[in-house]
């Protein structure tokens, strides 16, 4: 049969079928569960992100609707406290008035642009501010007679006299039976910032309207087609029981937009916000795309893996069928070896009799020729050689028909003396390099001059090597030491392994030279290497015992027997 491992009686093609099942099946498996679970995690991430996005949302505008209403519920405040605290007299001496504006304005910024005292006939009695406005006549204007209506008042944004976007705050009071108002006018621009500050992502703003759709802030382009659905939501009367209400609809291009409502001023404003869906839910896109992308690469190496490992396993496979046909006709080789053994050892048992009488008569021989007298026997010494010979090849054939018989019987390891310190030295040497990455030092205390034991040293190295690995994996992660002893007692010589490991707890100490019994992790360990140490020592008539505690350490004792010169099993003298 050839031993090119790539000819093979099942042939090429069905391996490359199995190659292509196993591919298959691999990336099944694996791409299945991977695609269920990304699939529900993503779901819910997408809805649970919805929700708390527009709850972020909705929270916000919330939040800012009650920074407007405190900012004009202040400036309300201020002017009433001012209209309280002053006389008319004071009030309209401008120069007073003036000092009040100051005032004012160092105490809450620039919010305040002039204040003015108005009568009822609705003429400016008294002015401070930038502008000249001073006899100016508001008798027809309608925040007037909305303020001389009623205790205070909040006007809407309009130009006025002025030409530039304001609102006023103004406070009724009476004098001498006559009513006169407190104005002040509130900086435009320091309330549209305040506004405008609310914005989320790149398409996120906010707006005010008052109850007949008129801006209150910069208008803004992109809500301007949603005018209706502001108003909608102003003239219902259901919206003053709600805090916030969101609405969401597509704009002109088809696209998801989201409004979110809530009233400001007593129901009169409005405050909106309005952001694409799209830019509200980006985080999720991004998800979805780094999750694709994920996915792919993961799906990339899974189908290498899936390749590799399949073509490796067949492998072995195709690799493993030539071994069994190998090993096929290797039997039927053995079967007729061992046949021809038995027949030699059948042989060789027949010869070895006829061997033993010719070994018997040439020695007979030879004592009868010991009676003859040597000078009447002229062959005499031809006769002595020869019996020499066939006696020399007699025991030769005995030799070789020994070797025969015993040809089959099974040998153990090799026993000869050691000296146990060379074999600790030889095993620590081994192991340095691993207690180094764990940062673990091994400490030798070796007592001298100790006697040799006949022992097997591939398994003493065994015993003391499994030991010393299982202290270092013990002690993985943590560091410390261990300390390899050897000394005599009552006629063993023994050797020490002690660490400073975690301790085995006593429930296990009972069941650790049990076979398959281990405290490791699933894949770190067989139960089978102090098993193994315990047939080996219990082999060479020895003892292993093992002391430990939690948090202290554990030390295992491993005393071998030292057989005396006379057999009494006392040591022999030490040198």
């Amino acid at each position: 049969m050839s031993n090119n491992p790539n000819t093979n009686t099942t042939g090429d093609g069905y391996y490359r079928s199995l190659t292509r099942k196993m591919i298959a099946v691999m990336i099944l498996v694996s791409v299945a569960p991977l695609l269920v679970i990304s699939g529900t995690i993503l779901y819910y991430f997408d809805v649970s992100y919805r929700e708390k996005a527009l709850d972020h949302l909705q929270v916000l505008v919330k939040k800012h609707r009650r920074t407007v209403d405190t900012f004009l519920e202040e400036k309300l405040a201020n002017i009433r406290t001012l209209a309280r605290s002053c006389r008319f007299e004071q009030l309209t001496d401008e120069a007073f008035l003036e000092e009040k504006l100051r005032m004012l304005r160092e105490e809450y910024g620039p919010a305040f642009v002039d204040l003015g005292v108005i009568n009822d006939r609705g003429m400016q009695v008294a002015y401070a501010g930038p502008y000249r406005l001073t006899h100016a006549d508001y008798a027809n204007a309608e925040w007037f007679k909305q303020a001389l209506s009623r205790d205070h008042y909040i006007s809407d944004v309009f130009q006025g006299l002025r030409g530039h976007p304001h609102f006023i705050v103004a406070v009724r009071r009476d004098h001498d039976g006559a009513k006169w108002i407190l104005r002040a006018t509130v900086d435009f621009e320091a309330f549209n910032s305040m506004v405008e500050r609310i914005r989320v992502g790149a398409t996120g703003f906010a707006f005010i309207l008052n109850s007949k759709g008129e801006f209150q802030t910069r208008p803004r382009r992109d809500a301007l087609s949603f005018l209706e659905t502001y108003l909608e939501h102003l003239k219902s009367p259901d919206a003053l029981r709600d805090e916030v209400t969101l609405v969401r609809g597509p704009d002109g291009s088809g696209k998801e937009v989201i409004h979110i409502m809530s009233r400001l001023k007593g129901g009169d404003w409005l405050l909106g916000y309005q952001q694409s869906a799209e830019d509200a839910f980006s985080v999720i896109r991004h998800v979805w795309r780094l999750a694709g992308l994920i996915f792919v690469l993961g799906l990339m190496g899974i189908v290498m893996m899936a390749v590799v490992l399949s073509r490796r396993m067949v492998k072995r496979i195709a690799e493993a069928n030539i071994q069994k046909e190998m090993m096929n006709e290797q039997v039927i080789e053995a079967g007729k070896l061992a046949s021809l053994g038995e027949l030699a050892a059948g042989i060789a048992h027949e010869i070895n009799n006829p061997v033993a009488i010719m070994v018997e008569e040439a020695g007979w021989i030879e004592d009868l020729l010991g009676e003859e007298d040597r000078n009447k026997c002229s062959n005499f010494d031809e006769f002595k050689r020869s019996l020499d010979q066939i006696r020399t090849q007699g025991r030769r054939c005995k030799e070789i028909t020994h070797k025969l018989l015993s040809f089959a019987r099974k040998t153990d390891p090799t026993v000869k003396p050691i000296r146990m310190n060379d074999v600790v030295e030889e095993v620590v040497a081994l192991s340095e390099q691993r207690a180094k990455y764990a940062n673990v030092k091994i400490v030798t205390k070796l007592q001298p001059e100790l006697p040799e034991v006949a022992v097997s040293p591939s398994e003493v190295q065994q015993v003391i090597l499994n030991l010393l690995n299982n202290s270092l994996d013990a002690m993985d992660g943590t560091g410390g030491a261990i300390e390899i002893a050897t000394r005599l007692e009552d006629g063993f010589l023994v050797v020490d392994v002690a660490d400073e490991g975690p301790g085995i707890p006593p429930a296990n100490l009972a069941r650790i030279f049990d076979p398959f019994f281990t405290t490791k992790p699933v894949g770190k360990g067989t139960g089978l290497g102090l098993s193994i140490c315990y047939g080996i020592v219990k082999k060479m008539g020895g003892i292993i015992t093992v002391n430990s505690a939690v948090g202290m350490g554990t030390t295992f004792h491993v005393k071998i027997p030292i057989p005396g010169k006379d057999g009494s099993g006392n040591p022999p003298p030490l040198g």
